[in-house]
């Protein structure tokens, strides 16, 4: 036997070249089952590196090394990494769950559509690892062969044999999922998909029997198909005899001696990064915005040795690099080389290393699959930019020439290496420093998608700007960055969600961009109302009016403190305030209470001061600003506590500085502070009312800063943000001043969803580096500042920087999924030619500009 094998090693046949495919006896939860082995499979978690402070990632790191050092020592493993296509009518799904409100149908289709557009893949990370022999393979061969002959083949497996795999499997997870992995039982689905995958048939997945078990004909099926191998590549056939895919795998031939990390040193995270152009034959197609991801799929066998196994081949090497330096050192030359100096102390280290830590060397066998299902000049393509990502790594890749049946067979799960002449010896250190499991992760699990990931892997965000109370955590959520970089549409895009959600959305709109909000919500069926100040909207934001319900109480002193704001200073100075309590006790007593019928009460008072009072709140009452709050209504409809959009514009405002003294506010100001009042007062009531608590609710706050500037306004921000988890409200806010922001510290520490956007002073930026949990410093600064720019520094809209509950970040694109919904949000100013409507306050936006 030695001789065969020497022979074999000599003619480059050594190793398993001519081993018999796998032969699948069962599948289950975790487990995998061939004639000769059973193999434990887990699904492992990606974590989010690409903007990782560089003290967790050394921590992660060491925490990988450790667990390849101490759990897999000994242990026959194979790293999967695949890509699975993106079933965007899975979303279709979710929206009967997700949404309640309006044509939500039409909104979830939309979105759809728009996923099949992009064709993202996800990222599926898979671990194997063998737990157990079950018989040799010469006796499983030999007995295969017989069974078959005879036609009398068993394709069972024994309960008892079935139940003890999966408990040692599970006894190994349980070690795996304390991992910066977080590993986790492969489903039996997942299994049966990474099997059948590689026939690229299209027939559904078989399901398991009532024990969770795939057996017999149900397994044999994911095997069934025909695979013909040529030089540089192996051809998938389908069940018409047609091609249905060319696949070629690529070895990994040499390694950097050294290669660092975050850098070169992580080739294995950087697969989801290689893209390609295409050869297109249609005329008219621009190569320059066709380019695509190539996806190629590593497979790495590996095998961690034990410590004294590792040790002792670090002192063989070490022995042997000296008695080299020796013999050179006694020849002609004197001194020996400088690599073999090199060699010696570099073993010397490890071996100090190993005795200290938890460092040991593993062997593995690195393979990319590269697949087309186009042409074979395709594939060549995909080959070509492969080869030439990694070069630029310093590691060199190429095409198995002669082998591609064994190397190809050898990806297969339940297989063996074949080929162990292409090896490589590497610490586990090392290994782990290739980050399979790193990159980019971000957003909630489930909810409303609002974009995709822009980092080194690719994927769909998700974020529910009402999920918070559900999950007894906080509720606000901060969109920070300059003007024009989409922040607004990007707050209106969630804000629909949430209004699909069964929702109450109210958006307090101080720069007057949000009118898009309501026309989009209209479009898609929504309840959505849009407010304006002047005169046509008349007693829309009367205190009476809103603080219906278990709230009605508080307008007995709530409209007293509003008119008294609005009042001028030589009438409060002169007592005024008290008969306008007086007035507001008798309108409530006489019934159907209502802020214009106070002032009336005033202006027929016989007292002089009440009728001068009265005076002068009518004909404040007059004004756009003094209209909304205190004048007679033209119509019947006003805001109400019902699911839907109502977006309250109040362009124009002036509200004075918190250190500024009430006696210099001009008459704009107080009015701008009178009106802002009923709406706060508006949105604290509705958040409070016990017989509102199940319904969900988000308060919007556009350029937030014009709130923070007054002491009121601050107080209900922070208020908001503390009783939103306990009151099922959402607030959102925007701000183009994160130091201002962070100066809020209620308000701040209420945050559980933060996206920022471009910002260029520094001080701006180190603040939002701040608030994001990023590192403060150069690097920041410089991300920060690319953001919200493309690659030829033209503005890029919607791009930002998410931090999610999990304190978690990376970069996002906001994506509007059709044309028709960007122009409806458009926030560019428009030419409104329209009157009132009927019902005073649901007067349709005009213009759709982008």
């Amino acid at each position: 036997m030695k001789i065969a094998k020497a022979v074999g090693r000599f003619l480059g046949v050594a190793g398993d070249r001519s081993a018999p495919p796998p032969r699948y006896v069962a599948l289950a939860d975790g487990v995998l089952v061939t004639e000769t082995h059973a193999e434990a499979w887990y699904v492992l978690s990606s974590s989010n590196t690409d903007l990782m402070p560089e003290s967790a990632r050394d921590t992660e790191h060491d925490q990988a090394s450790s667990a390849l050092a101490r759990i897999l020592a000994g242990h026959e493993c194979h790293l999967r990494i695949l890509w699975s296509p993106l079933n965007a009518e899975d979303y279709r799904v979710e929206a009967e769950e997700l949404f309640t409100a309006g044509d939500f149908q039409s909104w979830a289709d939309v979105r759809v559509e728009r996923l099949n557009d992009l064709a993202l893949s996800s990222r599926q990370l898979l671990l194997g690892v063998r737990i157990q022999e079950r018989s040799g393979q010469a006796q499983a061969r030999g007995r295969s062969g017989l069974q078959d002959a005879l036609g009398i083949k068993s394709t069972g497996i024994p309960q008892r044999e079935l139940a003890r795999l999966d408990a040692l499997a599970r006894r190994l997870g349980r070690q795996l999922e304390t991992t910066p992995w977080k590993a986790k039982p492969a489903p039996v689905e997942v299994l049966a998909w990474m099997i059948a995958r590689e026939q690229h048939r299209v027939t559904a997945l078989p399901s398991p029997n009532s024990a969770g078990v795939i057996t017999g004909a149900k397994l044999a099926a994911l095997t069934r198909g025909r695979v013909v191998p040529y030089p540089d590549h192996v051809r998938v056939i389908d069940a018409h005899g047609e091609v249905a895919s060319w696949t070629s795998v690529l070895t990994m031939d040499s390694f950097p001696e050294e290669m660092e990390s975050p850098g070169p040193g992580e080739w294995l995270r950087t697969v989801s990064e290689i893209t390609y152009v295409p050869e297109y034959d249609e005329e008219g197609v621009d190569p320059d915005v066709q380019i695509l991801p190539v996806n190629p799929e590593p497979s790495v066998r590996f095998k961690v040795l034990h410590r004294r196994d590792a040790l002792k081949i670090t002192e063989e090497t070490r022995r042997l690099a000296k008695e080299q330096g020796d013999s050179a050192a006694q020849h002609s030359a004197q001194t020996p080389a400088a690599d073999i100096i090199e060699t010696e102390e570099t073993m010397t280290q490890l071996a100090r290393d190993m005795k200290r830590e938890d460092v040991t060397l593993m062997e593995d066998h690195p393979r990319l699959v590269v697949s087309s299902d186009v042409s074979l000049d395709d594939l060549r393509s995909k080959i070509d930019a492969v080869v030439t990502h990694y070069g630029g790594l310093g590691i060199e890749v190429s095409v198995a020439s002669e082998e591609q049946k064994e190397l190809w067979l050898e990806t297969l799960p339940g297989d063996k290496v074949r080929v162990p002449d292409l090896n490589h010896i590497r610490t586990v250190g090392a290994f782990a420093g290739s980050w399979f499991w790193g990159g980019a992760s971000v957003g909630d699990d489930t909810g409303p998608v609002i974009g995709y990931l822009t980092g080194s892997t690719p994927g769909l965000v998700r974020n529910d700007l009402t999920g918070g109370s559900q999950r007894g955590d906080a509720t606000t959520t901060a969109f920070i960055g300059r003007s024009g970089r989409g922040k607004t549409t990007a707050m209106m895009m969630s804000l629909l969600d949430s209004a699909f959600r069964g929702s109450f959305v109210l958006a307090l709109d101080f720069k007057g961009d949000m009118g898009g909000l309501v026309a989009a919500g209209r479009r898609y069926g929504l309840n959505a109302h849009l407010v304006e100040t002047g005169s046509q909207y008349a007693g829309v934001a009367d205190l009476f009016t809103l603080l219906t319900g278990e709230s009605a109480e508080r307008a007995q002193t709530e409209v007293p403190a509003q008119l008294g704001i609005a009042l001028p200073q030589h009438l409060r100075m002169r007592g005024a305030e008290t008969p306008i309590q007086s007035a507001v006790n008798e309108v409530i007593a006489a019934g159907d209470p209502q802020v214009w019928k106070v002032i009336e009460h005033l202006r027929h008072s016989t007292d002089d001061l009440a009728k001068e009072t009265g005076e002068a709140l009518y004909e404040l009452a007059q004004t756009g600003l003094g209209a909304p709050f205190m004048g007679k209504p033209s119509g019947s409809a006003f805001m109400r506590p019902e699911p839907g959009i109502w977006v309250v514009q109040i362009p124009g405002i002036s509200l004075p500085g918190p250190d500024d003294d009430r006696e210099d506010w001009s008459v704009h100001q107080r009015l701008s502070v009178a009106l802002v009042h009923s709406m706060l007062a508006f949105g604290i009531s509705m958040a409070g009312r016990k017989d509102l608590r199940g319904l969900r609710k988000a308060i919007a706050v556009p350029e937030v800063h014009v709130l923070t500037a007054t002491r009121e306004g601050s107080s209900f921000l922070q208020y908001i943000a503390r009783v939103g988890r306990a009151l099922q409200t959402a607030l959102v806010i925007d701000t183009q001043d994160p130091e201002s922001l962070a100066k809020l510290t209620g308000l701040i520490e209420q945050i559980t969803t933060m996206f920022g956007f471009q910002l260029t002073s520094a001080e701006q930026q180190d603040a939002l580096a701040a608030l994001l949990d990023l590192p403060v410093g150069a690097h920041t600064r410089a991300l920060i500042q690319a953001i919200g720019v493309d690659y030829d520094q033209e503005i890029r809209h919607g791009h930002a920087i998410m931090r999610d509950r999990r304190f978690q970040s990376a970069t996002v694109q906001f994506d509007v999924p059709s044309v028709e919904l960007l122009e409806l949000l458009s926030t560019t100013p428009k030419v409104d030619t329209g009157g009132a409507s009927e019902t005073s306050l649901t007067k349709e936006p005009q213009g759709v500009g982008v």
